[in-house]
């Protein structure tokens, strides 16, 4: 593995000097801060982005048992996300760290006062988590994993390069995953690529069923656009490409690692790292509500050499300069 440059994502923020870390002073408390940690599938597959969350956490002062109280809720399924969001309200907690749209959307059906701290929201003001970026208006601050449309095209066209011929993308994504269709369709028009999108997934067992659609379509690659289920699972999907010799792009270098061909996105460790940051601001006792939401400033892109000749594609020279990372 080669790493060609540092692979923490630095963010663009509203105020000059806020990288710095934050000290607690916050007013004393009979208890610590609650804070309800709600995500998507199973812990063990979660500890890298836990350990890096935890790391940020004391970072900025905030040392579990003496000054915050973590409460864990892991949702197997889309559908137990509701319940659970409910069930940390009612507790209650005092804040709430939302991994996802998914996650995010359950914990705002839940409450309207409790402050929530996306990690990696997707459009938030088009899903209606915020009213703006400088100023979220609502209960709801953080973080999130894209720049817009542009994106699309970026991921789009690293993908026809690296598959010079390919001419029907397949989209893969998770349902409630939040993405805009018309501005991923605008991304192809101009690319001259034509998409063939899969039924969403909802469940790990519509996977594969998805793959055999995009097959029948006659689909010549994959635009992974994710969802934790689908992140989850990333090993199955990976060798569902393979199998279907079908080269996909990924969002994550997660992806890259689990055996997919490439990525190109932020860094999700330092999501998770540096969401800690709004927490001990929210702790010290800034409002959610004025707080701005950060947008990555830094991208990184990773190539799994192993996977192309799996895939029988020969990566071109020029990319693999561009890459932060290649997997051989």
């Amino acid at each position: 593995m080669k790493r060609r440059r540092a692979l923490h994502a630095v963010f663009a923020l509203a105020v000059a000097g806020e990288l710095l870390p934050v000290a607690v002073c916050a007013q004393p408390r009979s208890r610590p801060w609650r804070i309800g940690r709600l995500g998507i599938g199973a812990p063990e597959n979660a500890t890298a982005f836990i350990q890096a969350q935890d790391e940020g956490l004391r970072e900025h002062g905030l040392v579990e048992g003496r000054d915050i109280e973590s409460v864990f809720r892991w949702a197997r399924s889309l559908d137990a996300l509701p319940a659970l969001a409910a069930e940390l309200v009612a507790l209650p907690v005092d804040l709430i760290l939302a991994s996802n749209n998914n996650v995010i959307a359950a914990a705002q059906r839940a409450t309207s006062t409790i402050p929530i701290v996306m990690v990696v929201g997707v459009d938030p003001v088009r899903y209606g988590f915020i009213d703006s970026f400088a100023r979220p208006g609502r209960n709801i601050t953080g973080l999130t994993n894209d720049t817009g449309p542009a994106m699309h095209g970026k991921m789009l066209g690293l993908l026809q390069q690296l598959v010079p011929a390919a001419t029907v993308i397949g989209v893969l994504a998770q349902q409630g995953l939040g993405y805009d269709r018309t501005a991923v369709d605008d991304a192809a028009r101009l690319l001259k690529l034509r998409l063939h999108y899969a039924p969403e997934v909802r469940q790990p067992q519509d996977i594969e069923p998805a793959f055999e659609a995009m097959k029948a379509a006659g689909v010549q690659g994959v635009y992974v656009m994710g969802g934790p289920v689908l992140f989850q699972h990333r090993q199955a999907v990976v060798e569902l490409q393979v199998r279907h010799r079908l080269p996909g792009m990924h969002f994550s270098s997660d992806w890259v690692r689990a055996g997919g061909l490439a990525s190109y996105g932020t860094d999700l460790r330092a999501q998770f790292h540096r969401s800690a940051w709004y927490v001990a601001r929210i702790v010290n006792g800034a409002k959610p509500a004025e707080l701005p939401v950060q947008l990555p400033a830094r991208f990184e892109m990773a190539i799994n050499l192993k996977s192309a000749k799996a895939l029988r594609l020969t990566i071109p020279q020029s990319l693999l300069l561009q890459a932060d990372e290649v997997i051989e």
